[in-house]
């Protein structure tokens, strides 16, 4: 056996996390927060408090999610279009590599109950990732898409799909959604204990549903 093909690629260990979405009481729960929504849980779960760094255009808290671990966690407070401002300012400060920063945004093409997490990839039409993307300048940085559902309305694809992104969930949509989230917390811990790929590997096939009547 020659020595290139013993090669094992290396772990890919999120040390910060990002959660797109939109400042301010207007957009709190929509769908298009769902980003800023488990960054929430997260830092509740680890004990880190967010707070505003200017420097950072953001929400942003340092902690650990055990023991030895330590992670960063950030809100941009840019508005979504320019959410890699923030991200780059973070990214920078600390000197990350872009593969170590995981992102979590909302993704239409996905249901409600669905998540798909990936090491790279394109925009995918989404915003604040086309913002990501351009600021980091490279695709190469591992996302968590977690699913929101496409709108079922029949005004224009444009208007139906604003109203549907910066919508709430429904009464049944927010009893699923607490699911949701506990099943992406359970991923993003994973790629931190055995790194992105083996989460890729368990979560991407999960899903969670409303329990029938």
């Amino acid at each position: 056996m020659t020595s290139a093909t013993a090669v094992t690629p290396s772990l890919v260990i999120p040390q910060m996390i990002v959660g797109l979405g939109n400042p301010g009481s207007k957009y709190e729960k929509t769908r298009h927060n769902i980003g800023f929504d488990l960054v929430d849980r997260l830092a509740t779960l680890w004990s880190v408090s967010l707070v505003e760094n200017r420097k950072f255009q953001g929400q942003f808290g340092e902690g650990f999610a055990r023991p030895g671990q330590k992670l960063r966690l950030l809100k941009p407070l840019t508005y979504m279009n320019l959410s890699g401002q923030s991200i780059r300012a973070a990214v920078d400060w600390y000197k990350l590599p872009p593969e170590s920063v995981l992102v979590v945004y909302d993704d239409m093409d996905l249901p409600l109950g669905k998540l798909r997490m990936r090491l790279s990839g394109s925009a995918g039409g989404h915003n604040g990732m086309k913002s990501a993307i351009a600021h980091l300048g490279t695709q190469n940085f591992p996302r968590l898409r977690i699913g929101i559902g496409s709108p079922k309305t029949t005004a224009t694809p444009d208007k139906s799909t604003i109203s549907h992104v910066l919508g709430r969930f429904s009464g049944a949509e927010a009893k699923l959604l607490e699911d949701v989230l506990q099943l992406s917390v359970d991923a993003v811990e994973l790629s931190l204990k055995q790194g992105v790929e083996k989460a890729m590997s368990l979560y991407n096939n999960r899903s969670v549903s409303l329990p029938s009547d």
